[in-house]
């Protein structure tokens, strides 16, 4: 038998949310074991942004809101689409 996570599936996690030092709330999606994504939540003016996952830790509720405002502050904003879609009324 193989170890849980050994064909690159992860466990199911939670979301883990965090308030930055701007006081903006933000919910951290582990999408694969390499990228995580932080999302603006609730009244947050922030854009989507993609992040490279610490390599020495898995489970973003095992980090420090230091560590988390670290990647926050790496992160890549994501870029809003480059042209309208063409199935919009």
């Amino acid at each position: 038998m193989l170890p849980f996570g050994s064909r690159g599936i992860l466990p199911a996690m939670a979301h883990r949310r965090f308030r930055d030092r701007d006081g903006h709330n933000w919910e951290v999606r582990v999408r694969t074991k390499d990228e995580w994504e932080l999302s603006p939540v609730a009244d947050n003016p922030g854009r989507l942004r993609t992040v490279r996952a610490p390599g020495y830790e898995r489970d973003p509720f095992e980090l420090s809101l230091e560590e988390l405002q670290r990647l926050l502050d790496g992160g890549t904003p994501s870029q809003g689409r480059g042209r309208p879609s063409p199935f919009k009324d």
